[in-house]
This record gives C-alpha cells, sequence and structure tokens, in this order.
C-alpha cells in the first residue's frame, strides 16, 4: 500500500519533482557540466561516487525541501546510498517531505520504427520488492520517440503501461516517460500520435489504478490536458529534454496542470567549484524559478 500522506503530497501539492537519476553514459555528461571531468575519476565506482556527492550536495541544500520539491526520482545506485548516515529515500522524506521514486529501467534499445523502447528490465519483480523495502514510492522508465510513427509510438506505449501493470503489483506508482525529441520535424505530428495512444490505454486501466506521466513540452499548449484530467493519472510531469531552464519553465508556465521533473534543467548553472555558500544560493534560486512555472498553470 501506498504511504497515503505520500500520495497526497504528490497528487495535490504545489512544487516539481526533482529528477536526480542519470545513469550510465549520462553521468559523466552530467558531471562534467558540473565541472568534473572524466580525468577526475579512475573507473565507473569512483565516477558514481562524485555523481553521489553531487546528488548529496543538492539534497542537502536549504531551499531542497516538500515545500518546493514535492518529489525526486533517484537512481538505484542513489537508492541503495545513505545521506549522512541515513539511507537516501528515507533521509529525502524523513528530513525534507521529499517523496522518492525510482529510476528501474535499464536503458534503450537501439532505435527502430522510429522509436527506442525500453531494454530488458531482468528481476523487475526483485527490483520493486527492495524499492518497497527501502521506502520508495514509484518508479520512473523513459522511452524515446524520434519520429512521428504511429506503429512506434504504439509499442513504446504498450510497453511502458505493460510494465506499469506489474510494477503497480507491488503497491508502487510507475511513472511512465515516452519522452519526444525536441529537435525532430515531425514533432508536433508526433505528440498528437502520443496523446491519442495514452489516452487509450488510460480509458482501459482497471478500477483504482492510477499511473503518473512525464512528457515533454509540447508544441501547442494544453495539448496534454485531457490526461491531465483523466481520473486514472495521478499527475502529469514535464521534462526539461534539452531545452535551456529558462525556455522549458516558459513553456511549462503555458501548460495548465502540468508541473516540472527537470534534470539537466536542475543542475544548470551548479559548479563542484563554488562554495556551499554560493552553491547553495544558486540551487536556492534554481528551485524558485522551477516552482514558479510549476504552479504557474
Amino acid at each position: 500500500m501506498t504511504n497515503p500522506d505520500m500520495t497526497a503530497q504528490i497528487r495535490t501539492g504545489d512544487g516539481f519533482i526533482a529528477a536526480l537519476d542519470q545513469s550510465g553514459g549520462s553521468t559523466s555528461k552530467a558531471l562534467r557540466l558540473y565541472g568534473v571531468e572524466e580525468s577526475a575519476y579512475a573507473n565507473d565506482d569512483e565516477m558514481y561516487d562524485l555523481i553521489h556527492d553531487m546528488r548529496a550536495r543538492i539534497i542537502r541544500a536549504p531551499a531542497f525541501h516538500g515545500g518546493k520539491v514535492i518529489g525526486a526520482i533517484l537512481f538505484e545506485m542513489t537508492m541503495d546510498r545513505d545521506v549522512d548516515g541515513t539511507p537516501t529515500a528515507e533521509h529525502l522524506w524523513t528530513t525534507h517531505r521529499v517523496v522518492p521514486f525510482l529510476k528501474c529501467d535499464k536503458g534503450l534499445e537501439d532505435e527502430a520504427d522510429g522509436v527506442q523502447l525500453l531494454r530488458p528490465i531482468p528481476n523487475l519483480d526483485a527490483l520493486c520488492q527492495r524499492a518497497v523495502a527501502k521506502g520508495m514510492f514509484g518508479t520512473k522508465m523513459r522511452s524515446v520517440i524520434s519520429a512521428a510513427s504511429a506503429s512506434g509510438i504504439k509499442a513504446v506505449v504498450a510497453q511502458q503501461f505493460a510494465i506499469a501493470r506489474q510494477i503497480m503489483s507491488h503497491g508502487l506508482v510507475p511513472i511512465i516517460e515516452p519522452e519526444v525529441t525536441i529537435s525532430i520535424a515531425d514533432k508536433a505530428e508526433a505528440e498528437a500520435m502520443l496523446l491519442d495512444a495514452i489516452k487509450a490505454k488510460l480509458d482501459v486501466l482497471p478500477e483504482g489504478q492510477e499511473v503518473m506521466l512525464k512528457l515533454t513540452l509540447p508544441e501547442t499548449a494544453n495539448h496534454y490536458l485531457p490526461l491531465v484530467q483523466h481520473k486514472t493519472v495521478m499527475r502529469v510531469a514535464a521534462l526539461s529534454g534539452g531545452y535551456s531552464r529558462t525556455e522549458a519553465n516558459t513553456r511549462l508556465c503555458a501548460n495548465t496542470g502540468i508541473i516540472a521533473s527537470f534534470s539537466r534543467a536542475l543542475t544548470e548553472g551548479l559548479s563542484a567549484e563554488q562554495t556551499d555558500g554560493d552553491f547553495d544560493t544558486t540551487i536556492a534560486q534554481t528551485i524558485a524559478s522551477i516552482f514558479d512555472a510549476s504552479c504557474a498553470g
């Protein structure tokens, strides 16, 4: 059973969901943007130690609290580590009142039919059981859409919802994330197909089941409003998807009922070289701007 206090915060709380879930190849890129070059670590273990230090520094910031950051998505290794001697998920909720989610996917297949499906997720049931034991509220999994291919988009959505059903059987709330690449020429057409495909799956969800959605900010404002208003959707969040924080916030303001779930746009402007005071000031300004954009709609 999900925690009712966490459910209430995610369903109706003002604020946004921080995406602290870089993994695999995106970890080195996130560190580089943070000012940590590959020469600073000798292997993956050292790389993951450094990215955990960055995430812990963000979590410790005074502005990182449930009054503005209602949830945070964690990489599996982050879930398995501690912040200040307390397991990360427990620390997020008990200290900051931030609801923890787990990135559960294992990356993407090669592109085919204009999309990248999820790779198989081995031992997903065991991972979900571990997530529940560690106090996680839900999960997140990301696919990618790179063309307005009706068959490809239907395949992405079908796979996401099939895995979501497995996740829900453990009492976790899945965040379904079919990202539309922001640079494609037929982005608006892909978004029209995606809306139809998602709505068709939502319409047949069993009574009492709810999912969350994480979507690319659309070309047409309020394009996804039917999903925001759907009875089986707990919350709709938006990814920054490569937009600058300013552009992402501007687009977010135009979409009623959608909150942010930014990753790169959240860490934009942060540096390993900053003093703690400068770091805390920068992240506070960032959190305030994303919070305001999340509440504007």
